[in-house]
């Protein structure tokens, strides 16, 4: 199955980029702004976009301070349901590295090309974040396409 990975290196140490990833009040920093839900293992997150005409709800699968974050996709777009969304933390020197991984697609269609893209602006957004102090979550964030 294909996978949608990204590398983003953070100049912030790993407590603060951690806290943005695992949380729904940092979440709603850098992805989109209504994140509700509990964020604790076993936990569901809901996020709404698009005028809440679309809402995806994450199952906190993993959760390993300051090097892990995994959600399980119970809702959202079809191609989602199922994949697995993970951030894997490491420290490089004076930067933080974030790796991202959303796994278990079943086949690589357009839309798979589209939240690759996607995924790589909320890398940058969070990136800005933590680095500059201002994320650019949906709905601020620049549209790739028609498609949001």
């Amino acid at each position: 199955m294909p996978d949608i990975l990204h590398r983003v290196g953070v100049n912030a140490p790993l407590q603060p980029v951690y806290r943005m990833l695992s949380r729904p009040e940092g979440v709603s920093r850098w992805w989109t702004r209504k994140v509700t839900g509990t964020a604790e293992l076993g936990g569901t997150l809901e996020l709404r976009f698009k005028n809440d005409s679309l809402i995806m709800h994450m199952r906190v699968e993993e959760l390993r301070p300051l090097s892990l974050i995994r959600w399980r996709v119970l809702a959202g777009p079809p191609e989602w349901i199922g994949t697995a969304i993970s951030f894997e933390l490491k420290s490089n020197g004076d930067e933080s590295v974030v790796l991202f991984k959303h796994a278990g697609w079943k086949e690589p269609v357009e839309f798979m090309h589209h939240c690759s893209t996607k995924w790589g602006y909320y890398m940058l957004s969070l990136k800005s974040l933590l680095e500059e102090g201002r994320g650019t979550p949906h709905p601020d964030e620049r549209p790739a396409s028609s498609w949001g």
